[in-house]
């Protein structure tokens, strides 16, 4: 098996690999996102189609192992597993999801929204109200982004947590093998979207635009104190980090330690994960207000109750925010810097935590350069600068940041920043 190595050696084939992937990123940013470039599709459609993008990737390198390209030479491989992603996401999106799913439920179908919309079926005291938010919030698009946040955990933890089980250890070839894992995980993927999505659509369309019995209510708000889905990305985001985390800078620590045969172990490492995502999502709830207390100051509402309900929630999604801050710090460290420590031994414990507090670090400095030296202005272009955390809007940016650097790692198998060495 081919042996990959650094083509200028370390740390600077990381440096070099880092800058190609932040210049790629903010090009095409430019291009389909930002309000001063051509296409202008800030934060929606870009959000949904970015977003599935990553899921589709994963079901195409992770599951399928690159079937059926994996033997084509680079780059010319990455480019055909490029081109495939991008017809496989718009069918995910405007057939499965909007014709297929939307057969049965209009919430996942923006087509089907817009429809009702302007179809004049909608009682007069709620058809301008709907029709106005439906235009502005795009509520179709944004119930699929949930379900590609839910599967971003859902999806890989399979194989991450449980080895693949129980679609391996089998002699399954591809495709096999994969669109078993896929059929799979999306039934575990439906379970966590009807109970953690789902309720929230319940009362966007049960509460604020009729009195429909047919999907049940946010269940979490004697929890949280709020209804609002945004409590559950603040610590499904954290959920996220620490599984990339296991596989990249942590190098399968600390569920390595486990003994127990599978599906025991992965069942153990997941409860400890949804603890680690929680606690951590809590913690930056709690402390945010230290800097971000003139913020809160600014949010309105119409009582001191809904004032005290929209601050929640805005500190649940930032706390999202901050999570998404992590991921190219972790995942640039581990796949083009190769695990870097000033110890000898990369795996050893002291290793696992210089890596993991040099995230921190370096997601803080992230943070810092986002909001306070404001490049999601000079650089973005985010046209609600005046008052940027409120929006919510550097998760977008985060998750196009490291599309380049994915799909170099799993299409293009680090091409040119590696060599392959037999």
């Amino acid at each position: 098996m081919a042996e990959l190595k650094p083509r200028w050696g370390q740390p600077l084939t990381g440096i070099i690999s880092l800058i190609c992937f932040t210049l790629i990123a903010w090009v095409l940013w430019y291009i389909f996102s930002d309000p001063r470039g051509f296409v202008k599709a800030f934060p929606y459609p870009f959000v949904m189609y970015l977003a599935m993008m990553i899921l589709v990737g994963l079901w195409q390198h992770m599951f399928c192992g690159d079937w059926p390209f994996q033997d084509m030479p680079q780059p010319l491989r990455g480019i055909v597993e490029t081109f495939v992603n991008l017809a496989i996401t718009w069918f995910v999106i405007h057939i499965v999801f909007y014709k297929i799913l939307g057969l049965g439920f209009n919430f996942l179908s923006q087509d089907n929204l817009n429809a009702i919309a302007s179809s004049g079926a909608l009682a007069p005291d709620i058809a301008a109200k709907f029709a106005e938010a439906n235009a502005k919030s795009l509520f179709g698009q944004r119930a699929v982004v949930c379900f590609v946040l839910i599967g971003f955990f859902t999806y890989p933890f399979v194989t991450i947590l449980f080895g693949k089980w129980p679609v391996r250890p089998s002699d399954l070839p591809q495709p096999m093998a994969g669109l078993a894992e896929i059929g799979w995980c999306s039934l575990i993927t439906l379970f966590f979207y009807t109970a953690l999505i789902v309720p929230f659509w319940g009362f966007i369309y049960g509460k604020a635009f009729g009195s429909s019995i047919g999907l049940s209510l946010p269940w979490w708000d004697g929890i949280s104190g709020i209804t609002h889905v945004h409590w559950v990305f603040g610590w499904w985001e954290w959920m996220i980090v620490a599984l990339f985390m296991t596989a990249n800078v942590w190098r399968m620590k600390p569920w390595s330690s486990i003994t127990l045969p599978q599906p025991l172990k992965g069942l153990v490492s997941f409860l400890c994960i949804v603890v680690i995502g929680y606690v951590v999502a809590l913690i930056c709830v709690k402390i945010a207000p230290i800097w971000l207390s003139d913020v809160l100051h600014h949010i309105e509402g119409a009582t001191p109750e809904k004032i005290a309900a929209e601050q929640t929630r805005f500190l649940w999604y930032h706390a999202a925010e901050i999570a998404g801050f992590t991921l190219i710090p972790f995942l640039i460290w581990h796949h083009y810097f190769d695990d870097m420590v000033p110890m000898d031994n990369v795996d050893s414990w002291g290793g696992f935590w210089f890596r993991t507090a040099g995230v921190m670090v370096l997601c803080v400095i992230n943070y810092i350069f986002f909001y306070y030296i404001g490049w999601g202005d000079w650089g973005l272009g985010n046209p609600h600068w005046d008052h940027k955390f409120l929006h919510g809007e550097s998760l977008v940016w985060n998750f196009w940041w490291i599309i380049p650097l994915l799909w170099n790692e799993w299409f293009f198998h680090k091409w040119p920043f590696y060599t392959h060495s037999h």
